[in-house]
Parts: structure tokens; sequence; C-alpha cells
């Protein structure tokens, strides 16, 4: 299937403890290049996930956006309760001896160090699930570029099919041409000398011949057509391989302007090239 190197996408979850949004762009790249912007208590995350990108990614500049924002009530005061107790105990050990003594004030319970903590957030957790929510940005992202190459195909395939229509118009013209070209090359000719010399006729004919004989760049023309239609339909990276094609196509339409004797065919060898230069345009978007 054809993917384009362009799209974007933003996942965004809420969890107990607060929110992670990701937002990754990818736009075209001869290699696949990552960049990511991760918040510093999330750096380690940096390993697995450029082994994600690279196992469903092979080309494209792609940047990618943790944000990470707790809740404020996950980092809100948490008593230890365990330790409270212990010293609530002992406190009320020590009144047993002094009788007189005043009851116990939770404040100073509070004030002791050790019995407020700061509610510490579960980081393996949040690191597992921001690797989950990045796996969900991927397949969108690859959502959006399939989507994307698909009409990148689409107008591939409307040129090849214009070059198609070219080949066969080039082919029908060719025996008029020749033709053409042969009474005019008699016509001459007959100009020069009152007495025509078969001969030289004749081999002037087959050097006009072996120079307009456009058969075999015709014939390539259609393979390299047929071949581009076969890429298209490939599951792999098929970014380089349409880029080779488009040269070798480009290739044929510079031999068949070099050898056009008429206006008709440099004009065909002309609409060839602009419609290969826009296939150029849009492959270098395909992976």
């Amino acid at each position: 299937m054809t993917r384009s190197m362009t799209a974007f996408t933003r996942q965004e979850a809420q969890y107990d403890w607060g929110n992670l949004a990701w937002e990754v762009r990818s736009v075209n790249h001869r290699y696949l290049e990552p960049h990511l912007r991760l918040p510093d208590n999330l750096r380690e995350l940096e390993i697995p996930l450029r082994e994600r990108l690279r196992k469903k990614l092979s080309r494209g500049k792609v940047e990618c956006t943790l944000r990470f924002l707790p809740e404020a009530r996950a980092q809100s005061l948490t008593v230890n309760e365990a330790f409270a107790g212990d010293l609530i105990n002992a406190a009320q050990q020590v009144q047993g001896l002094l009788p007189d003594s005043q009851p116990l004030n939770p404040l100073d319970v509070l004030r002791w160090p050790g019995v407020l903590q700061d509610a510490e957030l579960d980081m393996d957790q949040i690191k597992a699930q921001a690797l989950e929510l990045f796996d969900n940005a991927l397949d969108d992202l690859l959502i959006g570029r399939e989507r994307e190459g698909k009409e990148l195909a689409n107008l591939i395939n409307q040129r090849l099919d214009r070059i198609s229509e070219i080949v066969v118009e080039v082919r029908g013209k060719l025996p008029t041409i020749l033709q053409n070209q042969r009474d005019n090359l008699r016509t001459r000719l007959d100009e020069l000398t009152a007495e025509l010399d078969e001969g030289r006729l004749e081999q002037e004919m087959v050097i006009l011949a072996q120079k307009a004989d456009v058969d075999e760049e015709m014939d390539r023309l259609d393979t390299h057509v047929q071949e581009v239609r076969r890429v298209l339909k490939q599951k792999e990276p098929i970014g380089r391989r349409l880029d080779f094609l488009m040269q070798e196509l480009n290739r044929e339409a510079n031999t068949l302007s070099s050898k056009s004797i008429v206006a008709d065919t440099t004009q065909s060898a002309v609409d060839l090239k602009v419609l290969i230069e826009q296939m150029r345009e849009q492959i270098q978007n395909i992976e």
C-alpha cells in the first residue's frame, strides 16, 4: 500500500493521576529521522520510542512531542498513617506517665517530621501508559499516511494513463510521419537532379527510418508504466524504487525528443516530460 510521509496526529488521555498528550507529525525525508521532545522525568522512554518508530516507519522526518501534566491532587500531601500511629501510641504512653499533661494535639502530630509526605507518582505506570498512548498515536499516524498515500497513487495513475495514451498516439502517427518524410525527401531530390537516383533515395530513407524509429522507446515506456503500477500495489516502502523508475521514464522521453523529426513527436516528448516531473514531485512524499 502506498504511504505518504506527510501526516499528523494528536492523542490525549486522562488518568487518575493526570493527563498525557502526544503530538506526532511527519514530513518527507530521505531517511527516517526522529526528533523526540520528552519531559525530563520521562527521558528513559527515548530508546523504546525509537524502537517503535523503526518498526513501523522507514522514512520521514518525525517529530514526537509528549506533554505530561499531573493533577494538583496527585501532588497533594498524604499522611504516613503507620508512622503517625506509632507516634500517637508513643505519645499516649508518655501521657500515662504524666497524668496532668495536655491532651495530644493533632496538629502537633502533623508537624512531626515524616508524618506528612508528598504523594509519589507511580512513574513506572506512567511510562507504560505513555508508551501505550504512543502506540495509538503511531497507528493513527499510519492511517493518515496511508490515506494520503492512496490519493498520491491515484494522481500518479492518472498520469500513467496519459503516458500510455501518448505512446498509442505516437505509434499511430509514426507510419504517416515516415511516409510524409519520404515524400518530402523525394521532392527535394527531384529538385536537385532531373534523373532521380533511386539508390540514394533508399539510402537516405534507411537513415531517416533508423533515426525516426522509436518503437524501442515506446516499448520501454510501456514497460516502465506497468512496473510503476505494480510497485504502487506493494506493501513495503516504495519511494526509492519509484524515484528510480521516474529517472528511467525521463530517459526514454529524452530519447524520443532527440529522435523527433516533426513537431508532433517533439510535443509528445515535452508532454511526457511534464507528466513525469509531476509524478516525480508527488513521489518525493511517498515512503
